[in-house]
């Protein structure tokens, strides 16, 4: 689920609900300029936990194409989480309407989404609650519950919708504990597997946490279930063509814990920017530089940086001396 682990900050240029239709990526989660492998999570208000954007149409239309015609790929649930996968629809069902009452109209039974005229009965569920709440927000969910047949306890992904793979495949992580799921994440059983099992064990319903990843990508589709490892350099991508050929996709995560079945909610919203988009920001683009010129070579071999990383660096330098220039 997660390749570098980091909080950035929020541009100051956009809003948390920009998206990929903007100028300006929401996110940056690089600041230090420098790699690092860290939790990097930040209190969540209640009222952010579904991140609303322009791009809200484009990408549930593709959620229902895929929930239509990949759904054995994007949805995974195993018998033991269909409590807690009713239990977060009902929250997501009563979150909405209030939240959003712009979107959003519950009458009786039915919930319907007034900008995509589609509508729900939701009580009781007329589809599986998964596949309900893949339809309603941008968000893909994974549910988490504590493996009580096991000594230490460890949280294990139970079930998910999961339109928006980041280069992992769900049927592979389906059932598997953290340390497992993040196996094949250079350092991170040394570094985060504690401290990631100690945390999902506190966390409260009350004080829900985000945080955000990012990777970059040659693929600007947003299905991407495979894609690690690559090691081969591209010659197509170049220093002049890097900013449309080469994609930032961050990734703002969220988890809360559900209160009567005690299943932990991780949120996943997708957020896709070509790197020209980082015109306007020529200090990120220094950052993103830094980050890929120190991040160790296993890692960069994890997240497939061999496949452009000289081009996009040369790239993203560029950007910020031009600023300076000017």
């Amino acid at each position: 689920m997660a390749d570098q682990i980091a909080v950035g900050k929020i541009n100051p240029m956009t809003s948390a609900a920009t998206d990929s239709t903007a100028l300006v990526p929401p996110y940056t989660p690089f600041d230090s300029g420098r790699y690092r492998m860290a939790m990097g999570l930040q209190s969540l208000k209640l009222d952010d936990w579904i991140e609303i954007g322009p791009d809200r149409e484009e990408q549930l239309a593709e959620r229902e194409r895929l929930l239509r015609e990949r759904r054995d790929e994007v949805l995974a649930v195993l018998p033991e989480a269909e409590e807690a996968c009713a239990e977060l629809l009902e929250h997501l069902v009563a979150f909405l309407p209030r939240r959003f009452p712009d979107l959003y109209r519950r009458s009786g039974s039915r919930l319907a989404s007034l900008t995509t005229e589609e509508s729900w009965t939701v009580a009781p569920p007329e589809a599986h609650p998964l596949v309900i709440a893949g339809h309603l927000v941008q968000e893909d969910f994974c549910l988490m519950q504590k493996d009580l047949a096991e000594e230490e306890g460890a949280y294990r992904l139970t079930a998910a919708v999961l339109c928006f793979p980041g280069r992992w495949l769900l049927a592979d992580k389906i059932g598997q504990p953290m340390l497992a799921i993040h196996d094949p994440v250079p350092a991170y059983a040394e570094k985060l597997g504690r401290p990631v099992d100690r945390f999902l064990n506190i966390l409260k319903p009350d004080k829900p946490v985000w945080r955000v990843n990012w990777s970059l990508t040659d693929d600007p589709a947003l299905f991407q279930p495979k894609g690690h490892g690559r090691e081969d350099r591209d010659p197509d991508i170049t220093k002049e063509n890097a900013g449309a050929r080469v994609f930032l996709r961050c990734e703002r995560q969220t988890l809360m814990r559900l209160p009567r079945s005690n299943a932990i909610v991780f949120g996943i919203r997708t957020h896709l920017h070509p790197l020209a988009a980082l015109a306007t920001l020529p200090e990120a683009a220094w950052q993103l530089a830094g980050v890929l010129r120190s991040a160790p070579e296993d890692m960069a071999r994890y997240k497939s940086l061999p496949v452009f990383r000289e081009a996009v660096v040369d790239y993203l330098e560029g950007l910020a001396a031009g600023s300076t220039a000017s």
